[in-house]
Formats: C-alpha cells, sequence, structure tokens
C-alpha cells in the first residue's frame, strides 16, 4: 500500500512538473516568434548598440550622442572630442558586456552579418538580445524554486513558479532587452544565500561564507543597473546587526562594492570630471526641476542647474507613488503585497521571521532610492526594481493566505478545499495575460511570415537599417543623423546619432563641431517619438525651436498634394532648412528623413 501511494505521488508530482514545463516552452517560443515585436525600449537599444561596438572590440563606446554627455566630455578634456568611438557613461557595465559575448558568439561585430532581408519587418538581433533576456528570467523562475522551497514547501513555490510564468510583466521585461530580467536572477541568488545565512545563523553556525557569496550577487548586481546599490546598502545594514561577528559581513560587502566600482568611477572621472559619469543626471527624473529626457537633451549643463526646491515634497510625492501603485511596480502579482501585512504573522521557524527583515530592510533603501532618483507608471520603467521582490513577497504573502486558509472550519471538515486558494490566486493573476494572448496571436500570424509585427509607431526597423532604401544605405559610417529616437538609429542603421536639442544654437553647436571634426552631418530623422510624443502644448515645450520640423511631416500630409510647409517657417531654423531642404518620407509623412542632397530612390529591380 505504502509503495502504491509512493508511485501515485510520484506519477502525479512528474505529470505537474510535465505540463508546467510543456507551458513554459509554449510561452517562451511563442513570445519570442509569433508574438514577439521587436524591441521597444530606448535603453534596450542604447545597451545593444553599445554591447555591438564591444564585440568589435571599440570598447564602451557608443553611437548615441547624448548633448550634455558631449558637453561633460568636452568640458573634462578642454578640447573638442571626436563623436566617432564616444565613451558611453550612462550605462552599467554587466548587461552589455554579456550582450556583446552573445553578439561576438554569432558573428553580429560584422558590419554587414544579420542584415534585414527585403520581407523582414523585425531586426534579427533584437530576437537575439530578447532570447538572452528570456532565458535569465527562466533561470530566475528555477531559482525562486529552490528557494522559496527551501523557506516553506514545494507547493508554495510551485504556485509561486506559476505565478511568475503567467505574469505579463515580467513578459513584458524579457522580451524588451532591458536588464531587469538580469538583475532578477541575480537578486534572486543573491537572496538565496542571504536565506542561507539566516539559517546558519539562527542555528548558531558561522554564517561567513554564504552572507559573503550573497554580497558578491548584490555586487554583480550593482554592476547591471547603479541604482541597486540601493539593494546592496539595505542588505549592509541587514548583515552588519544579525551576522556575527557584527558588523564584520557588512563591513566586507562594502568593500567589494567599492573595489568593484573603483574602475568604473575613475573611468567616468576621466571623461566627464564626475565619478558618476552621465548617469547621475537621471537625478533630474526625481528631484530635479524638469526630466531626464530634457537635461540630456541641452548642450549646457549650466543652463539646466538642478533645482532642489520643495526637496521634502518630491521625495514624498515619489513615496505616495510606489504606495499606491505598489500592485502594478510587483507584476500585477495581487498577493504579493500581502508580504507586508505577513510581518505581524509570528512564523514558528526562526530563520522565516528573521529573512522577511532583510527583505523589508532592502525593500525599503530600494523604495527610498526611487524617491530621489524617480520612477514612473511607464509599462517599460528602466527604474523599475520593486519586480525583483515580487517572487519572494509573493511568497510570504501566499504562506501568510494558506495558514488563514487552513484555519478555516469549512476548510478543515473539507480535505478537497485544501489548495482550492491556490487555483484562486493564479487564476486572477494570470488573467492578464490570458486575456491578451487572443489578440497578440492574431496580430503575430498575419506577418509571421515576414517576422512579426512591429513596434510601429514609432520604432519602424527596416526604414533604418535597408542598405537601398533606409538611413544605413544612404550615410557612411562617418556621417553624423540628428534624430528624435537616436537609440533606434545607432543600433538599426548602425549610424552614429545625436538627440535633436531643443534649441538652435544647441543645434549649430554640434553641427559646427562634427564638420570640424571630418564626420559632417547628413541630415536630421523625425518620427512619432516626438510628434506623437502628446498634446501639442508637450511638443512645443519638449522640441522648442524645432516644434516647426516636429510637426512638418503631418502637415504636410494633411494639405497633400499640394503640401504646406512648415519646417522653413520658423524663423530660427531658417537656415538649418536650407542645409538640409530635402524631404524623404520612410513610412509615409510620419517618419520623414531630412537631408543634405537628393536621395535617389531605389527602382523596382533594385529593390
Amino acid at each position: 500500500m505504502s509503495l502504491l501511494t509512493t508511485s501515485q505521488i510520484d506519477t502525479g508530482i512528474i505529470v505537474r512538473r510535465s505540463l508546467f514545463l510543456l507551458i513554459l516552452l509554449i510561452l517562451t517560443l511563442g513570445n519570442l516568434f509569433v508574438l514577439f515585436r521587436g524591441l521597444n525600449s530606448p535603453q534596450a537599444m542604447d545597451q545593444a548598440q553599445i554591447a555591438r561596438e564591444i564585440a568589435r572590440g571599440n570598447g564602451f563606446t557608443t553611437k548615441l550622442i547624448r548633448p550634455v554627455a558631449y558637453y561633460q566630455a568636452q568640458t573634462a578634456q578642454h578640447t573638442s572630442v571626436a563623436l566617432t568611438g564616444f565613451q558611453d557613461t550612462y550605462h552599467s557595465p554587466l548587461n552589455p558586456l554579456i550582450n556583446a559575448a552573445v553578439l561576438k558568439l554569432i558573428g553580429a561585430d560584422v558590419s554587414d552579418a544579420w542584415q534585414m532581408n527585403e520581407s523582414e519587418m523585425i531586426y534579427p538581433l533584437d530576437r537575439v538580445i530578447a532570447t538572452v533576456a528570456t532565458l535569465f528570467f527562466l533561470m530566475a523562475i528555477g531559482v525562486n524554486y529552490l528557494l522559496i522551497s527551501r523557506i516553506f514547501d514545494p507547493k508554495i513555490a510551485g504556485v509561486c513558479a506559476i505565478l511568475m510564468l503567467f505574469c505579463e510583466t515580467f513578459w513584458n521585461y524579457s522580451l524588451s532587452g532591458l536588464p531587469q530580467m538580469l538583475m532578477l536572477l541575480l537578486f534572486s541568488c543573491g537572496i538565496y544565500f542571504v536565506y542561507r545565512a539566516v539559517e546558519a545563523a539562527t542555528e548558531g553556525r558561522i554564517a561567513m561564507t554564504p552572507a559573503i557569496i550573497a554580497g558578491v550577487f548584490f555586487t554583480l548586481l550593482a554592476l547591471t543597473h547603479w541604482m541597486t546599490v540601493w539593494i546592496a546598502l539595505g542588505y549592509i545594514i541587514f548583515a552588519a546587526v544579525t551576522f556575527r561577528p557584527r558588523g564584520i559581513v557588512g563591513l566586507s560587502v562594502l568593500v567589494l562594492l567599492v573595489v568593484a566600482a573603483i574602475g568604473p568611477m575613475l573611468r567616468n572621472n576621466s571623461i566627464t570630471d564626475s565619478p558618476f559619469g552621465t548617469a547621475f543626471l537621471t537625478l533630474y527624473n526625481g528631484l530635479g526641476n524638469g526630466t531626464e529626457t530634457a537635461v540630456m537633451r541641452t548642450i549646457d549643463l549650466q543652463a539646466e542647474p538642478l533645482v532642489m526646491d520643495g526637496l521634502i515634497s518630491k521625495i514624498f510625492r515619489t513615496t505616495l507613488l510606489q504606495a499606491t501603485d505598489i500592485i502594478p511596480f510587483l507584476g500585477g502579482i495581487v498577493i504579493a503585497p500581502l508580504f507586508f501585512i505577513a510581518l505581524l504573522h509570528p512564523f514558528k521557524r526562526p530563520s522565516i521571521a528573521k529573512f522577511r527583515w532583510a527583505i523589508l530592510l532592502m525593500w525599503f533603501c530600494t523604495a527610498l532610492g526611487l524617491a530621489f532618483f524617480g520612477i514612473s507608471k511607464e509599462d517599460l520603467d528602466p527604474n523599475q526594481l520593486h519586480l525583483l521582490f515580487a517572487p519572494i513577497m509573493t511568497a510570504y504573502g501566499l504562506a501568510f493566505i494558506s495558514i488563514l486558509w487552513s484555519r478555516l472550519e469549512f476548510v478543515v471538515s473539507t480535505p478537497l478545499l485544501r489548495n482550492v486558494h491556490h487555483f484562486v490566486i493564479v487564476a486572477i493573476c494570470a488573467l492578464p495575460l490570458i486575456l491578451s494572448l487572443p489578440t497578440k496571436v492574431r496580430v503575430g500570424m498575419t506577418l509571421r511570415d515576414r517576422g512579426g509585427v512591429p513596434h510601429w509607431p514609432p520604432y519602424y526597423a527596416p526604414a533604418l537599417n535597408s542598405k537601398k532604401a533606409g538611413l544605413k544605405g544612404w550615410t557612411t559610417e562617418k556621417q553624423i543623423i540628428f534624430s528624435d529616437q537616436p537609440w533606434a538609429v545607432a543600433w538599426y542603421a548602425d549610424r552614429i546619432s545625436v538627440w535633436l536639442p531643443p534649441t538652435h544654437e544647441g543645434f549649430e553647436k554640434i553641427e559646427s563641431l562634427a564638420q570640424d571634426l571630418q564626420t559632417p552631418v547628413a541630415g536630421i530623422l523625425i518620427s512619432p517619438m516626438s510628434h506623437g510624443s502628446g498634446p501639442l502644448s508637450e511638443v512645443v515645450n519638449q522640441y522648442k525651436d524645432f516644434t516647426f520640423l516636429v510637426l512638418d511631416g503631418r502637415t504636410f500630409f494633411t494639405n497633400y498634394p499640394s503640401g504646406v510647409s512648415l519646417y522653413d517657417r520658423e524663423p530660427k531654423i531658417q537656415a538649418i532648412a536650407k542645409r538640409y531642404p530635402y524631404r524623404q518620407p520612410l513610412v509615409g509623412m510620419d517618419m520623414v528623413y531630412y537631408s543634405d542632397r537628393i536621395i535617389r530612390a531605389a527602382t523596382q529591380d533594385e529593390k
């Protein structure tokens, strides 16, 4: 009888795990091939093109020129800085380095390799970058399963794994190419060893080894996204108080962080005269008087001083935003915020009870850091760090609910109801993904023979990557393109692109420098990134002197075939309009390239 029961249990486990792996395989292949629409995050494209430069042996250089970054470099060097091989000080290094290794392995470091076919609408390397991020996500599911099984039991761990698999937010970040999934994997590994250290400490054993290993993972995490230093800070405080001898582990982890940061900080300081480089200017999102976008496009940082007026109110506002939107920030997993209520529950095992305070302290430090540097409710905010805490918080919330559920009288008297709450929670959390799948599949299948449907507007890779009818074919590697989506130009067209400044003085200053450096400006690309960014008042506020240029394509199309040009009506940019007078539509009049010379359209035979 005992053997029969064991056999039934083993069979049930095998069936459930096989079904889970089958669903995982279907969702992975479906998202990467049928539903994939290309990268849709500026930071992801920027990191991808930096990775390609690293793979080519050019070091941590970028083809995306932020005007403020050029201002910093020029001020630090006291001379003009070449636009070719421009050093990046905005991104953390680990994710581009990993992607660079992958791109080198598949031969994507060669300029003409992985060129888009005329029939393709999705850039092939987009899928490569997304695949790397997705693999990190799948590995993170496995690590969290091992961690939660160790803390609670395999049942809660299995439910958490299912919730992660059916979380639409996790998939969105996986397919975006952002480093969040690498961060999730490193964070999960880090807290796994934190729990091992807590276990050792509560049992009277030396916790030094797992605690230091956790510190190594948090150091790698900080090298993936500089904002995660706040997570490491929370761990350092917890380790200094919890592990004996007191202070030694915390000090050791702090030394690891400092040693790892010395190289990037010295490099940043040599390039920008600031150890934090251009990345520090993201502070404008949280405490500044403007936005990160505005400061990145300025050619004179002194004209955009960091105003700290109302500092307390700004911190309070951002903190309140995090509190009121905690469920979306935790991936829409409604059970995850119950972690904060579970803090009041007296868990019997000391390791479980003590570990939750480590999670709380790391989360609190993260929320404090985001209050300074800002976080938004955008679908793919690059500063989204709350998502890293979603799996472990979900586990505590689920354990708390399970304890309460098991104490209900009707559940005790009806064993069949013991796991009903698991099914209800999974159904609620998986609903957004399940409801969106039919539409996504239908859209994806319509153009499956062309690789998928691009994220248009605002991104359309064929218009930039084509060597016959796109920017890559119309320009050379020594020419510069101003654009409202320079990250897309740098990634898809593989050309140096300057983020369009808001004033004609800024434009002309960079244009003159580029001419002197033998890298002349070839034209200006305008896309829905600017004219589709919001209400007209917002467009005017962001693009100032170039408002008429931004709106030119749409007004020209509205009055077609006669066409009314706004481009040359703005007195401030009339001289610029004369230098780049040739209007070349790329995607109707929604994406227009203004060239310094006539572009001969390819004939049908050439296409």
